[in-house]
């Protein structure tokens, strides 16, 4: 078995998945390797295609029950509905063919089991076991498997570790490393290396679109997302890559074009749902968007309370825009039955009931948020900003008035939405100074607040000068 999905791309690989396939079609059997089996099981799993690569593993284990591909595989599908009876089970299964891969899996289920840093105590009396010729394979495995869960910190000390290994194996474990740090120009940087060594991989392009994006690159990880879907006109990942990019751009007609696309390959996924559904309500195709956000529901029904709260929150606003508002609330409350962010719910709650003419209710919403908040800062931006949303215009600008009052000095949100009122107003010389803060203070909200007033692809530094461009203009 394999966890290098590089293997994937290779020709020797997608010989081996050609015969089984071709095999499968015809209905007329062949004998496999049962390791090679369970590398097909993985290249299915990885593309979200698990009844496939269900058929696959038994089909190993059937040919040969103590193949060691074949039981890992099993172990981690244990691992993953946290049987670790079972796991363990395969682990001492696995010790008696291969004692190395033993390690790594019993390090594995530690970690699963939230003991982290047992784990890596146990990795570091294994290590003294080991060849001398045989540690740096074994420090690049272990720090794998700690990168697999998301433990950048303790893999970036056990990559610390290594001495000499150059290879592109190593560098793209310390890219993605870096990625999980945060170190986003850093995996950008590795990720260009690689690039330059292998500039037809996939792979590559799409870590190096997913490090410019997290750097809100935007326009760059896009670049990068459409070399990887040059490559490989049906990679998942980077068509979502793009479709994140577009969106992030407010590109919302292309991105759910992208989305779209997604969604036809990994039909199982919710998040290509929920995005299509977000982007057609951001195109004002609410009646579109519901039933695509149902989809997204019935797709993520095993997910994680925050996964079905942001799409039930969706599902809300869509509801509400369509003044259905006995179903929107419906959601709000069947998020609320989650470990959600109640302030957030209740915020959400009150700007529905505002935008169905119901005010008193959605006051009863605000201050329930704000009590439960302990009046925080972020708590009263947002329902000021429900309030321009929803044209309580005058309403607004006097509690902006109030609240950059009372806020801190470093405080540097919600200054664009101010700008908006006061355009809105036609209090032109405190649009501008708005708008000044805004920009100095968080060009990040100014450019997706305010963005759409200027010609696209003009900078948030850029704005003064374009508005003073075009007064000097009405003017002469």
């Amino acid at each position: 078995m394999t966890d290098d999905t590089a293997y994937f791309e290779s020709k020797e690989f997608q010989n081996i998945l050609n015969k089984y396939e071709t095999s499968v079609k015809s209905e007329h059997a062949i004998y496999m390797d049962a390791d090679d089996l369970a590398d097909i099981a993985d290249y299915y799993h990885y593309n979200g295609r698990d009844e496939e690569a269900n058929e696959a593993i038994e089909l190993a284990l059937t040919y040969n029950p103590e193949a060691v591909g074949p039981l890992l595989y099993k172990a981690r599908e244990a691992l993953s509905r946290g049987d670790y009876e079972d796991a363990e089970d395969y682990a001492s299964r696995i010790e008696a063919v291969d004692s190395q891969e033993a390690v790594y899996l019993k390090g594995e289920i530690m970690i699963s089991q939230g003991k982290v840093d047992e784990a890596n105590d146990y990795f570091r009396q294994k290590m003294d076991e080991i060849m001398p010729d045989e540690l740096t394979d074994y420090v690049y495995d272990v720090a794998n498997v700690f990168s697999d869960y998301n433990i950048h910190d303790i893999a970036f000390e056990w990559i610390a570790r290594s001495q000499g290994d150059d290879s592109d194996d190593f560098k793209e474990l310390v890219g993605h490393t870096l990625f999980g740090l945060g170190k986003y120009k850093d995996s950008e940087r590795i990720f260009n290396e690689l690039i330059d060594h292998n500039p037809y991989s996939a792979r590559y392009w799409n870590a190096l679109a997913n490090a410019q994006f997290m750097s809100e690159d935007y326009n760059a990880s896009i670049t990068s997302s459409e070399y990887a879907i040059a490559i490989d006109p049906h990679d998942a990942e980077s068509i979502l890559a793009k479709a994140n990019g577009l969106f992030s751009l407010n590109n919302y007609e292309s991105a759910l074009t992208y989305y779209r696309r997604y969604s036809d390959i990994m039909e199982d996924d919710y998040f290509g749902y929920m995005h299509q559904g977000s982007c057609l309500l951001n195109l004002g195709r609410t009646e579109e968007a519901v039933p695509i956000l149902e989809k997204a529901e019935q797709a993520a029904v095993a997910a994680s309370p925050q996964i079905l709260t942001d799409i039930y929150q969706e599902l809300a606003f869509a509801y509400g825009d369509l003044h259905k508002l006995d179903q929107a609330l419906y959601y709000i409350d069947k998020a609320e039955q989650l470990d959600c962010d109640y302030v957030n719910m209740e915020v959400i709650r009150g700007h529905i009931l505002l935008s169905n003419n119901q005010p008193k209710e959605a006051e009863l919403a605000f201050k329930k948020a704000l009590k439960l908040s302990d009046n925080s800062p972020k708590t009263m931006l947002r329902v000021i900003v429900s309030l321009y949303d929803n044209q309580y215009l005058h309403t607004c600008y006097t509690l902006f008035k109030k609240f950059f009052m009372t806020i801190s000095s470093d405080w540097n949100d919600g200054y664009s939405y101010m700008a908006l009122c006061c355009l809105d107003l036609k209090k032109h010389d405190e649009f501008l100074y708005y708008l000044d803060q805004a920009v100095k203070r968080n060009p990040k909200e100014a450019r997706t607040v305010l963005g759409g007033l200027f010609p696209e692809g003009t900078l948030p530094e850029e704005y003064i000068a374009y508005i003073s461009n075009q007064t000097n203009k009405e003017s002469t």
